[in-house]
């Protein structure tokens, strides 16, 4: 029980370290990332808060995700929901500052990125599952068989270009995210001796067959119990 208690709290604290580095990029006013472009454009475009398109289009990614063959663990759904609420938790109440002047807002973007890149560690270490974005890059990786970069450069482009027609903010942070994001997550991974490909994630679906394994099992345990009493009577 210790250890279930020890990974959801390492796992929502995790993504609300991941908002804090979200919003800190947003807040800076440079320029958003491709896909925060794109989160801001819908967002103008119907309305919503930033956090609840965050939510609307995990959703909509994680479906996608499945029916193309990628598995979904817990940590994926809670990036889902959680993610968003915490977003709109930050900016609604103005938790993160603003700056007028460029380079204490170029200051906070960067720690910002970094603040990001620590917050993956910290929920992708529980092993639970990617985000649904990530999870839409090694599902469509797996189907072209083209490069991972390719495709992470395809979908953000995309997402990019998108959240632009629909007023989506563009602007110098948007090219230093763009270029110096992964850099900074990995930095962050480095900081802390982190190596993703070690971590081993544990599925939806293995939850729910240890359930029914568990259930089978008790069962059959009932179903000789009864047996024996049986024949005890006899």
């Amino acid at each position: 029980m210790k250890k279930v208690i020890s990974t959801v709290l390492r796992l929502y604290i995790g993504l609300f370290v991941c908002a804090i580095g979200i919003v800190m990029t947003i807040n800076a006013d440079l320029g958003l990332s491709p896909w925060d472009t794109f989160h801001q454009g819908l967002s103008n475009l119907t309305g919503l808060t930033i956090g609840k398109v965050y939510i609307l289009l995990g959703i909509f990614i994680v479906i996608l995700d499945t029916i193309m063959g990628e598995r979904v663990g817990w940590g994926t759904l809670s990036n889902m929901i959680f993610l968003g609420v915490f977003i709109d938790i930050l900016m609604l109440n103005d938790l993160i500052p603003k700056f007028e002047d460029f380079l204490p807002s170029l200051l906070m973007m960067l720690i910002g990125l970094l603040i990001l890149g620590f917050g993956i560690f910290l929920y992708v270490s529980v092993g639970l599952g990617s985000g649904p974005r990530d999870g839409l890059m090694i599902a469509l990786t797996k189907k072209t068989k083209k490069p991972v970069a390719l495709i992470k450069a395809s979908i953000e482009s995309i997402a990019l270009l998108a959240g632009y027609f629909l007023g989506g903010s563009i602007g110098i942070g948007t090219l230093i995210m763009a270029v110096g994001g992964g850099l900074f997550t990995q930095l962050a991974f480095k900081i802390v001796g982190f190596n993703v490909e070690e971590i081993e994630h544990r599925f939806v679906d293995d939850d729910i067959k240890m359930l029914l394994n568990k259930f089978k099992k008790n069962k059959t345990e009932e179903g000789l119990s009864e047996e024996d009493e049986v024949k005890e009577d006899l």
